[in-house]
């Protein structure tokens, strides 16, 4: 019998190139604009709600998320003028030109808002600027799983249905989770916190199951070892955040706070190993050669 060919690549390079984005930048990239996308909304809803110290912690959330996230983008990128140069054009099929003419107007709004809820000045146009920014937060918290989903890796290609579900429900938890450490009602941030969670937990494993033999990326190496731990962390911390509304007086709020910080790692984590098994992905010839294969299988078949 023929032994199963062994899958080589010439000189053993990929057959694909990897992406030059390096660590942590583009992680914490990931990870701080869903954050931010999230915590905006949430600002906002307190805001209207009457919840004053959910809405404080919202709004410097937002900014702090998004100018982080910006920072990391310009460090990856090499030199500033490299992001300003991306706004110069509107491309609508592009998800690189689009996703920068989200995160700059949102930047500016949550950097106006929370700079007002600081200063204590101008209620009425922090409402206006942060309602604003709440309303950009829903496209800041998923285009970046358009953006890595739309590029010849496999791990990050084949998941192009699910990745914007998982970065949703993780940006979620985590904005959420920063809700929780709120003084005063914080209760839809643990609404949002555990649906978050929930809703990442559940599109992992439809992405696991539907892509085939591309989920390997996500469940062996560092990717594996990482989103294993992100998982645990992230039910962990959503039960801990749904038993904190059980809870009164200093426990609960203590419990809301821990389970808040996990939810925020495990956040952290799921960006890191998505991305790792990208990186993963695009390094193996196995990941470009066997779908193929099994397509061309199939048509013949077929």
């Amino acid at each position: 019998m023929v032994p199963e060919a062994e899958f080589t690549s010439y000189y053993g390079r990929p057959i694909i190139k990897p992406p030059v984005w390096k660590v942590p930048d583009v992680p914490a990239y990931l990870y701080l604009g869903g954050l931010a996308g999230v915590s905006a909304p949430l600002a906002a809803l307190a805001d209207l709600t009457g919840r004053p110290g959910l809405r404080r912690l919202g709004r410097i959330a937002a900014a702090g998320g998004a100018t982080a996230s910006v920072g990391f983008l310009v460090h990856d990128l090499g030199r500033p003028t490299r992001f300003l140069h991306m706004l110069r054009v509107l491309k609508v099929t592009s998800p690189l030109s689009v996703g920068s003419w989200i995160l700059a107007p949102f930047g500016a709004l949550s950097g106006a808002t929370a700079a007002a809820e600081v200063l204590g000045v101008t209620p009425r146009l922090a409402r206006a600027s942060g309602l604003a920014a709440g309303a950009l937060g829903p496209a800041l918290t998923t285009y970046t799983a358009v953006l890595v989903a739309d590029t010849a890796v496999p791990a990050w290609h084949e998941g192009f249905r699910e990745l914007p579900f998982v970065f949703a429900g993780s940006a979620l938890a985590s904005g959420g989770g920063a809700g929780l450490l709120a003084p005063g009602d914080v209760t839809p941030a643990r609404r949002v916190a555990v649906a978050g969670a929930a809703l990442e937990l559940a599109a992992t494993a439809v992405l696991e199951r539907r892509i085939g033999f591309a989920a390997k990326a996500y469940r062996t190496g560092r990717a594996g070892t990482v989103l294993r731990a992100a998982r645990a962390g992230t039910v962990a911390g959503a039960l801990g955040a749904l038993a904190s509304g059980f809870l009164r007086g200093r426990r609960g709020r203590a419990l809301g706070a821990v389970s808040g910080l996990l939810l925020n790692a495990a956040s952290a984590a799921t960006r890191y190993g998505v991305f790792e098994a990208g990186m993963a992905s695009a390094r193996d010839p196995e990941y470009t050669v066997r779908p193929q294969r099994e397509r061309l299988e199939a048509r013949r078949s077929g």
